[in-house]
């Protein structure tokens, strides 16, 4: 299928220095398309919201967590491939090809992967590699998967399975929450290779052990 609309959803918690960047970027992989950003905001303390709005980008509002964030962007969107990434250029647009076009061929989740053949990462720490591969390790063998990457947010979906992935995870777990629903589910899933950028500016949201746990608990919840 040719997508007739693709919506990009960005979660965003204090990124001004970052947001302009990101969405003129978008703006420019996705210049022949039909598209939408939409930026979920955390009630920044700084501009993140006025400069998101002044690009033209639909800004909505969650400060719950970063999973509910999401989970309400996708929610938001109109189209009929819906793409998830981050606010802080550590996932690149020059990538939204490869995502978009994963569901065009017929998949019905896309995952970026920093693990697999042409994936890397150039900011990520000795213990969170390590972290990723136990969960990657871990949700293969309880549920049958074959990833290769696990907590990683650059990923895009059909709009029409959004309601089967059943999400309801409002933290950090709701990557593992996806790809745990999507082989539940039966899900058709792709994982195409992509190279994590280091943040350009600004304090990095990530937290290890907070982050594992919730990594882990939402394992937990979905044995069932």
């Amino acid at each position: 299928m040719q997508a007739k609309e693709v919506s990009i959803v960005i979660p965003a918690l204090n990124e001004a220095k970052n947001i302009g960047r990101v969405i003129k970027e978008v703006k420019k992989i996705l210049d022949k398309r039909k598209y939408e950003i939409i930026v979920v905001d955390g009630h920044s303390s700084d501009r993140t919201a006025q400069i998101a709005k002044g690009m033209g980008a639909t800004v909505i509002y969650d400060d719950i967590g970063k999973g509910s964030a999401l989970i309400k962007g996708l929610k938001a969107a109109h189209g009929d491939v819906l793409v998830s990434m981050d606010a802080d250029l550590s996932t690149d647009p020059k990538e939204l090809g490869l995502l978009i076009g994963g569901i065009e061929i017929g998949y019905d989740v896309c995952m970026g992967s920093r693990f697999m053949a042409g994936g890397s990462s150039e900011d990520i720490s000795y213990l969170r590699k390590l972290g990723n591969r136990f969960f990657v390790y871990l949700v293969n063998i309880i549920f049958g998967a074959n990833y290769s990457d696990m907590c990683y947010g650059y990923r895009s979906f059909r709009k029409d399975v959004l309601g089967r992935l059943a999400l309801h995870e409002p933290g950090f777990g709701i990557e593992t929450e996806i790809s745990i629903n999507a082989v539940k589910r039966n899900l058709k899933v792709l994982e195409v290779p992509s190279v994590e950028k280091k943040r350009v500016a600004g304090e990095a949201k990530l937290r290890t052990f907070r982050d594992g746990y919730a990594i882990l608990r939402t394992i937990i919840k979905n044995l069932n």
